[in-house]
């Protein structure tokens, strides 16, 4: 059985294929914001993710005759700035490090009062991390993909890409001890 995929904005981008450009607006208008964290989780630099979210819509755009609903314009939008995401990365030489004997942190506290805090601190957190362990850690848990895709999104090894969520994780909590979060 084939899953059918409905798409809410099948007729904006039906209108984006024949040229619209008031469709075109609408959905930037729609996906903007959405992207762009995505470009930002990857890249970590607020200009960057703008450029990349800028070369995705542009592409998207350009390439919507490409685009065949195998999935929502959503899905197929995502890809492409995670794809763009993961170029601009390779422009500046993106290295997988290791670090080893990195302490694992316990549980963070799950006060509720604290909460928004502890979203600051992750945040900074994660913008501290390596280009590498940011990407995986922010592919897997975010974007929800499993290590077999991350492997090939990132060309390497599935190992690789559990090795670099597992050190990820442990640096992660590492940084979150030291700022007080995590215990």
């Amino acid at each position: 059985m084939e899953t059918v995929y409905i798409d809410k904005h099948a007729d904006l981008v039906n209108e984006c294929r024949n040229g619209s450009r008031k469709a075109q607006f609408e959905i930037y208008k729609l996906y903007a914001t959405a992207m762009y964290n995505v470009a930002l989780r990857i890249v970590n630099d607020d200009a960057e993710a703008e450029d990349v979210l800028q070369e995705a819509f542009l592409d998207a755009f350009n390439r919507i005759a490409d685009f065949r609903q195998e999935t929502t314009f959503g899905l197929w939008l995502k890809q492409i700035v995670i794809n763009r995401s993961i170029n601009y990365l390779r422009k500046r030489k993106m290295e997988m490090v290791s670090v080893d004997g990195v302490e694992i942190a316990e549980e963070l506290e799950t006060d509720f009062e604290e909460t928004h805090l502890k979203v600051e601190a992750i945040k900074s957190a994660m913008a501290e991390l390596p280009d590498g362990y940011r990407v995986v850690l922010s592919l897997y848990l975010f974007e929800g993909y499993d290590h077999e895709e991350i492997a090939h999104i990132l060309k390497i090894t599935e190992n690789t890409s559990r090795t670099q969520y597992m050190r990820a994780k442990r640096k992660l909590n590492s940084l979150l001890v030291t700022k007080g979060v995590a215990r």
